[in-house]
């Protein structure tokens, strides 16, 4: 019996390589092996920002299968290009009707005023604007465009900037949970969630500061884009709701239609035969711009949760982590890279291991010993160990929205021993060892010496958190705890305070990198990125344990087999060897 469920554990594996990851592979390889075909005369850009958008492409070519199609980092890729792109005459852009990340809308704005700058239009159109999350940033690059339509039954409800908190501190005191936590120091607000039911006087600081940053600087940037005034567009703005008629009375948008009728416009602009082609599929078709020249400027992509090891593989989702070996290994490839001259670090993370973070700092440390400079390029946010990593960076440049900072240190358990006991479950520990062997159990609190032992690793981690950032910016320690103490800034607030440099994106962070290398600014260089992309064949060895030849071969196979009559024959063989094996088999029936 053990051997027929392994039997069919094998089919199984093998109907879903040849059913499903085959056609998958057999397409990515298509679209790895054809040439890029050149753009057709009179394009207009199609940008859809309705699906999200992650900061940073994926390594993994499968992984646009399990969610955002699309990165910030390509999406100004391919505008930056559209705009030297000749048969490129105009871009479309299909606006979400809810809030934008702030730094990605940034960035994104960034790039459509650099293509408008190239005298070609660009037209947004809106389906409305609705109350949820940083919405001003998704209206800031709607007022960049040329032009912003908006749909006639649509709403403008882009009144402000709004935040929501879920505090679980009474419901775990109701049902017996205790959260037993440390934090360095008031406002490092990431346990506040397990142990209050309600904002902290520092932690309602910290929230409203941040945010009237990004509404502000949202706002700012809309009025310079709009011809307003600053205090006009605010005037405006919250003045509402409005209909799309108030809207634009209050030259808030500049026309009110369909998107086909949007679509229709931006082809006129275009010229005759106009054809509109996805942001998808020109960044699909060319790739990431590669530059040229002898110097060479590296990218190196750190995006997620920062922990140690490695990428292990096995995955089509396009979820993000940064591994401490690869991120570490990536940067010293870049070292021994004669060709390359600086480094730049795109960083969007929310912290993580400070083991992690100090092993991929210790590789920054060695790029600079080298003689390479290292600019840090921050996108969504680079806080807690994310802002570790980018301490000790020759530059630092970050948008405006980023969140970075968080200077600071929390760490703790949840004592489950009551809560698990109101439904009759013991929960008892043993040890051996030291007195500190179970401090973590969840069967108890941190007591005496465990609670002393566990706060002074935490000081401890937070010292040394303080001192990367007092060397690496040049700044006493005493400064450096006075703005620290767990706090996040905005990059605008950052830069005030030191802890940035430059407000930009990834285009800046390039230009940063090549005046810290001495390279001429108007001197072209190649953009040589890490970890590199894996190829189809790569991915299906890491995510089904065979080798990348073996999964070549099995491809290849599995183009063959895709016909009936190979599918006919493959399921009377295993039809044949499970009855050989004892198995009971009700019909000689393919699986389809």
């Amino acid at each position: 019996m053990k051997q027929f469920f392994l039997t069919l554990a094998g089919v199984f594996a093998g109907l879903v390589l040849f059913v499903i990851v085959t056609p998958i592979a057999l397409i990515a390889l298509a679209a790895a092996g054809s040439s890029a075909p050149a753009t057709s005369p009179n394009t207009v850009l199609e940008l859809d920002l309705r699906e999200g958008l992650t900061d940073q492409p994926p390594t993994n070519p499968f992984a646009a299968f399990g969610g955002a199609e699309l990165s910030v980092i390509e999406v100004v890729d391919a505008l930056d290009r559209a705009g030297d792109d000749r048969n490129v005459k105009a871009v479309l852009i299909r606006l979400p009707e809810m809030g934008m990340t702030p730094a990605a809308a940034d960035e994104v704005r960034q790039a459509v005023r650099r293509f408008r700058a190239s005298g070609k239009p660009v037209i947004a159109h809106s389906q409305g604007f609705l109350p949820v999350g940083a919405v001003m940033s998704s209206y800031m690059v709607g007022a960049s465009a040329s032009e912003l339509w908006m749909q006639n039954t649509s709403s403008f409800q882009a009144t402000g900037f709004a935040a929501d908190e879920v505090f679980l501190g009474d419901a775990f005191g109701r049902y017996g949970v205790t959260a037993d936590f440390e934090q360095r120091y008031e406002y490092k607000n990431a346990v506040n969630t397990f142990t209050e039911s309600d904002f902290t006087p520092a932690h309602r600081e910290a929230m409203l500061s941040w945010m009237r940053s990004i509404y502000d600087s949202a706002l700012a940037n809309a009025a310079a884009d709009r011809r307003q005034t600053p205090a006009a567009m605010r005037q405006a703005i919250e003045s509402g709701p409005h209909s799309a008629e108030q809207a634009m009375a209050l030259k808030l948008v500049d026309k009110i239609g369909q998107v086909e009728e949007a679509e229709a416009e931006a082809k006129r602009r275009a010229g005759r035969n106009a054809q509109l082609v996805s942001v998808a599929d020109y960044v699909s078709n060319h790739g990431l711009q590669p530059g040229s020249g002898s110097d060479a400027i590296a990218i190196v992509n750190a995006e997620g949760a920062i922990v140690t090891g490695r990428d292990a593989g096995g995955g089509f989702g396009s979820g993000s982590t940064i591994y401490s070996d690869d991120t570490a290994a990536a940067i010293y490839e870049a070292i021994e890279n004669r060709a390359v001259k600086a480094i730049v670090i795109r960083v969007s993370s929310p912290g993580g291991s400070p083991d992690a973070s100090e092993q991929i700092l210790a590789a920054v440390r060695a790029a600079k010993a080298a003689g390479k400079p290292v600019v840090v390029s921050m996108g969504t946010y680079a806080a807690s160990g994310g802002y570790w990593i980018s301490s000790e960076a020759s530059a630092i440049v970050a948008q405006p929205s980023t969140l970075t900072g968080s200077i600071g240190v929390f760490g703790g358990k949840f004592v489950l021993t009551e809560a698990l006991g109101r439904f009759g479950v013991d929960l008892r520990g043993l040890s051996v060892g030291g007195e500190y062997a179970d401090a973590f159990s969840p069967t108890g609190r941190f007591e005496g010496q465990d609670r002393a032992a566990f706060a002074a690793s935490i000081d401890r981690t937070y010292d040394q958190f303080i001192a990367r950032v007092a060397t690496g910016r040049r700044l006493p320690e005493a400064r450096v705890r006075e703005i620290a103490r767990g706090r996040v800034w905005t990059g605008a607030q950052a830069r005030e305070l030191g802890l940035v440099d430059e407000l930009g994106g990834l285009h800046e962070a390039i230009a940063r990198a090549k005046a810290l290398a001495e390279i001429p600014a108007d001197r072209s260089v190649r953009l040589i990125r890490y970890p590199t992309q894996k190829s189809p064949f790569e991915a299906l060895s890491e995510a089904f344990g065979v080798s990348a030849e073996g999964a070549q071969a099995l491809v290849a196979v599995g183009g063959v087999l895709a016909s009936p009559e190979a599918q006919g024959v493959i399921a009377r063989a295993r039809t044949e060897q499970l009855r050989a094996r004892g198995a009971s088999v009700l019909a000689d029936q393919p699986v389809r």
